[in-house]
C-alpha cells in the first residue's frame, strides 16, 4: 500500500504541485496583499474559497501529469526507463480512473468557484485547461513547437488565476472609491502578470531542453519535436534567442519599473536578479551551447528549473521590502 502511495507521489509529480501551491499563495499573500492601497483594503476572495481554488489548480495538474505519462509510456521507457510508472507500479486502468476522478473534482470546484463569485464565464478557464492538457498529451506534444507552447501557456495561468478571481472582486467592493482618487487595481494585475510573464518564457525554455535531452526517444516514436525537425543546432541557437530575450525584459522590468521606482534605488533587487536570475540565465547560454548529449541537456533543464523557482522566490523579497522597507 505505501509502494502504491508512493508510486501515484511520482506520477502526479508532487514536490510540483507543491510548487504550483506556493505560487499561487505567493500571488495572493506576497504580493498582491501587501501591495493593496492602504490597510483598510482586504481582499475580497475568502481564504477558504482560494484554497479551494489552489486545491483545483493541484487537481487538474495532478490529472495533466498522469495522461501525459499515460500515453508518453513508450518513449518514456527509451529516454528514461527508470522513472516510468505507468503500467509498471501503476496499472494503465488505474492510471485513467485516477486522471478521470481527479479532473472531475477539479473542473467541478473550479465551477462551483466561478458561479461562487458571480463570473461563470471563468468556468472556462478550467475546463480548457483540461482540454488543452489531454490534446497536449494525446496530439500536441508531438507536433513542431505546439505542444511547447501549450505547457508554457497553462504554466503561465497558474499565478493568473489568482488576480482572475481576486481583481473584480477588488472593483466591486473598493471600485467606487479607486475611481475617486482616479486609480484602480490594474497595477496588481500587472505584477502578477510579470510573474506570468516569467513561468511562460522559462517554462517554454525548459520545454525545448527537455526534448532535446530525449530526443532519442521521441524520435523512435515518431514525434515531430522541434530538435528532431530543427536539429541540434538550430534548436540552441532559438533556445539561446529565448533565453538572451527573456534576459532583456528582465533587465528592462528591474531598471524601468524597479531599481528606480523607488527612493533609495532599490539595491536588494538589483542584487537578487544579478545573482538568482540574470548571471544564471547567463551561464544556461553557455551550457546549451556546448551541450553535445543527453547528460548535458539534462544539466541545462534543472538549471533553468532552478532559475524558475528563484523567480517565484523572488516574491518573498517583494514582501520584505514593500512590508517593512519602502
Amino acid at each position: 500500500m505505501i509502494g502504491k502511495i508512493r508510486s501515484i507521489f511520482r506520477l502526479v509529480r508532487f514536490p510540483n504541485l507543491l510548487i504550483i501551491a506556493f505560487t499561487q499563495y505567493a500571488m495572493r499573500y506576497l504580493i498582491m496583499e501587501p501591495l493593496l492601497p492602504s490597510d483598510s483594503f482586504e481582499l475580497q476572495f475568502g481564504d477558504f474559497q482560494f484554497a479551494l481554488l489552489v486545491f483545483s489548480t493541484i487537481l487538474i495538474a495532478a490529472a495533466g501529469y498522469i495522461i501525459n505519462d499515460y500515453f508518453d509510456t513508450r518513449a518514456d521507457l527509451i529516454n528514461k526507463p527508470a522513472r516510468v510508472v505507468v503500467g509498471v507500479s501503476i496499472s494503465r486502468k488505474e492510471s485513467m480512473i485516477l486522471h478521470m476522478i481527479l479532473n472531475i473534482l477539479g473542473v467541478g470546484i473550479g465551477v462551483y468557484l466561478s458561479f461562487y463569485i458571480g463570473l461563470p464565464s471563468l468556468s472556462l478557464v478550467f475546463v480548457l485547461s483540461t482540454g488543452l492538457l489531454w490534446f497536449y498529451s494525446t496530439n500536441y506534444k508531438k507536433q513542431f513547437l505546439v505542444g511547447n507552447l501549450a505547457v508554457a501557456f497553462l504554466t503561465s495561468l497558474v499565478p493568473l488565476m489568482v488576480v482572475l478571481f481576486e481583481i473584480p472582486l477588488l472593483n466591486r467592493e473598493y471600485g467606487e472609491v479607486m475611481i475617486r482618487y482616479d486609480s484602480n487595481f490594474s497595477y496588481l494585475f500587472a505584477w502578477v502578470s510579470a510573474f506570468s510573464f516569467f513561468a511562460f518564457m522559462t517554462t517554454l525554455i525548459r520545454e525545448i531542453i527537455k526534448d532535446a535531452e530525449d530526443l532519442e526517444g521521441d524520435n523512435a516514436y515518431g514525434m515531430k519535436t522541434l530538435p528532431i525537425v530543427l536539429g541540434s543546432f538550430w534548436t540552441k541557437v532559438l533556445v539561446v534567442i529565448l533565453i538572451a530575450f527573456t534576459l532583456a525584459a528582465l533587465i528592462f522590468l528591474l531598471f524601468r519599473h524597479i531599481f528606480f521606482s523607488v527612493d533609495p534605488p532599490d539595491y536588494i533587487s538589483l542584487v537578487y536578479f544579478s545573482v538568482f536570475l540574470l548571471l544564471p540565465l547567463i551561464f544556461l547560454i553557455i551550457q546549451v551551447l556546448r551541450a553535445r548529449d543527453k547528460r548535458a541537456f539534462h544539466g541545462a533543464s534543472i538549471l533553468i528549473k532552478v532559475v524558475m523557482l528563484s523567480g517565484i522566490l523572488y516574491s518573498l523579497l517583494v514582501f520584505y521590502l514593500v512590508s517593512f522597507k519602502y
